[in-house]
């Protein structure tokens, strides 16, 4: 057990004293897709018995949840360094739990700062398939290698017996690193994902801070500022925020009671409910995609602590944050980051999605683009993929 200060984490030993499938996941839409794919795997193998760090949708497919990695979700350089003593004790006890119970695979979702780490590690240490060891490294949803530091695929290569991408480019991404690399289609166009959003021209307006405390600390309060401004000329409009835990919607309640005049125009809810909605303010996240596929007319909102902006800004070489926009080469959704997310300008875009008929028939048309773009391909989907490589 790894004990640091007045923190104290260990994991529990896995059930019956073995284990097929090691699964790590460390954010909420990595544990939903991760859920999704070991799913459909254990209904085709209901003999595998599989562990996972990860969270609630995990366990509710199935898996032994040794620890819940989820509530340690947090964004940027800075907030990691604050919580590294703990993420040091949760990375140590993941070593040493694989060390004792070798599952056969270990499946790696997202996540890569922790993930590409407990990789190497493990290849250090001789458990690694590709370092002689008896433990098979997959890593399904890859870290974004195209937009900042390039040369991790070659140490991916090195580590990993295969890649599951969920965009179709990625593929070429890794041509050259001799790592199998497959393209298993986006999660949000398998045949069992409904969209959880839906455009509704009636609707309210969809607000989206993210699903990490950092983010909403920094994006939630221009969100329900700039609806408060928007209130000013519409004052019949209403709104939605979403949240995805308890933890987050308490956050979201405090930082709701500092906006008197909108507190009881905006209503929190679940991620687990579906809505409608005529337009959204998001973050960069999962959501954001999920919303352009259901073609709500949108911008994209960012802020970031200033210096993980500033060393973001050095690093990342591509034209947009939104994945949608990148995927598309062009914004569906404007992107506004850092100073320029102001409440007038953001207010003035609300109008605009919810009176432009041009642009509502634009998000149309390049939701549609999108969802060719993402579609399953014939090879398979994840599931399979994994299966293969059993």
């Amino acid at each position: 057990m790894s004990k640091t200060g007045s923190v104290d984490i260990s994991f529990p030993p896995a059930e019956g004293g073995w284990v097929d499938i090691l699964v790590i996941a460390g954010e909420h839409s990595g544990d939903e897709h991760a859920a999704r794919m070991m799913k459909s795997v254990m209904a085709q193998r209901p003999d595998f018995k599989v562990c996972a760090i990860g969270g609630r949708h995990l366990k509710a497919a199935g898996a032994q949840v040794i620890f819940d990695l989820i509530e340690y979700s947090v964004i940027g350089l800075v907030e990691v360094l604050k919580h590294y003593g703990e993420y040091k004790q949760i990375f140590d006890e993941t070593i040493n739990w694989i060390q004792r119970y070798r599952p056969k695979m270990v499946v790696f979702v997202d996540y890569p700062g922790m993930n590409l780490r407990i990789a190497k590690s493990l290849m250090n240490k001789g458990i690694a398939n590709k370092a002689g060891g008896d433990v098979k490294l997959l890593y399904y949803i890859s870290p974004q290698v195209w937009v900042w530091k390039a040369k991790r695929k070659y140490k991916m290569a090195q580590m990993l017996d295969s890649l599951a991408v969920i965009f179709p480019f990625e593929v070429d991404v890794f041509e050259g690193t001799k790592l199998d690399t497959r393209f298993v289609g986006h999660p949000f166009l398998s045949s069992d994902y409904d969209l959880p959003v839906s455009y509704d021209p009636s609707g309210p307006i969809l607000l989206l801070p993210g699903s990490r405390k950092a983010a909403i600390g920094r994006i939630a309060p221009i969100l329900f500022s700039a609806f408060s401004e928007c209130l000013k000329s519409k004052s019949k409009l209403r709104a939605v925020c979403i949240y995805a835990s308890e933890d987050l919607k308490k956050l979201l309640e405090s930082i709701l009671r500092k906006f008197p005049d909108v507190e009881r125009r905006i209503e929190l809810r679940p991620n687990t409910d579906e809505l409608g909605a005529r337009a959204v303010l998001t973050s960069s996240g999962t959501m954001s995609l999920n919303c352009a596929l259901a073609n709500i007319p949108g911008v994209v909102v960012y802020r970031t602590h200033p210096l993980t902006y500033l060393m973001g800004r050095m690093l990342v070489k591509v034209p947009y944050i939104g994945i949608a926009n990148i995927l598309l080469g062009k914004p569906l959704y404007p992107e506004f980051i850092q100073g320029a997310a102001t409440k007038k300008r953001l207010a003035a875009e609300i109008t605009d999605c919810i009176e432009n008929a041009e642009r509502i028939r634009q998000t149309r048309n390049w939701a549609a683009e999108l969802r060719e773009l993402l579609d399953k391909p014939r090879s398979g989907g994840p599931a399979e993929w994994l299966l293969d490589y059993w």
